[in-house]
């Protein structure tokens, strides 16, 4: 799953960088600095492939002891079933962090081989942090994900959960209410894709909300359910 996971974070630096040989080979004088290729990258990540990819980790990692009841036995250790959840929380956060070094990573490479222009100190300690902050915010919003897991004790309502918070995302990427919704927000947060009409404060506000709903109900919903 890691692998899969990997190649899964690869996907927005490649089609980036396609877009870019795209615009080369039409009109060949343009030229694309490393600065615009970490935030579109970035913004593909938020927006798109990291929310579904993201999901369908947070999918893997707390519904396989359903699948192979394998859960009722892991509840025998003396470790309380809180514990076991943060435990799966932090190891989540390690996997989305490292599928972000990796897609920033991707990104970086591809801009040595494309050779674009504006490549400095500054531009990779900002971008790297902006990729960073997009990443801990996602995963901030893994636990709505978490509570349909545990709620429907299978994969394709997971799935379907970050599939209509992507459609979402794209239906408002131009739209001003993109800071409002929690899935959005982050893009607004992370890239300092600010809209004038809502203070960043409602964006970080709604990420927050989604978050602590989503690990409220996770929690309570986890510690009264009954394990066959």
């Amino acid at each position: 799953m890691f692998l899969v996971s990997v190649i899964g974070a690869a996907a927005a630096p490649v089609l980036m960088f396609i877009g870019f040989l795209n615009m080369k080979s039409e009109k060949p004088d343009t030229s694309v600095t490393y600065e615009i290729s970490f935030y579109n990258t970035n913004m593909y990540v938020l927006l798109l492939s990291g929310t579904l990819l993201y999901g369908v980790i947070t999918a893997y990692l707390f519904n396989r002891e359903y699948v192979e009841d394998t859960l009722k036995n892991l509840l025998t250790i003396p470790v309380s079933r809180t514990s076991l959840l943060f435990s799966k929380l932090l190891m989540l956060l390690i996997w989305i962090a490292l599928l972000t070094l990796i897609s920033w990573g991707f990104t970086f490479v591809f801009g040595l081989i494309g050779g674009f222009d504006g490549l400095t100190i500054d531009v990779i300690l900002y971008s790297l942090g902006r990729y960073l902050i997009g990443a801990v915010l996602l995963f901030l919003l893994s636990t709505p994900s978490i509570f349909v897991t545990f709620w429907f004790k299978n994969y394709v309502p997971t799935i379907i959960f970050t599939a209509i918070a992507t459609m979402t995302n794209v239906a408002l990427v131009d739209k001003k209410y993109s800071a409002l919704f929690p899935w959005s927000a982050v893009h607004v947060v992370a890239n300092k894709a600010y809209v004038p009409e809502y203070p960043v404060l409602y964006s970080v506000l709604a990420i927050l909300a989604a978050s602590i709903a989503g690990l409220a109900a996770t929690i309570i919903y986890f510690n009264k359910s009954d394990i066959q």
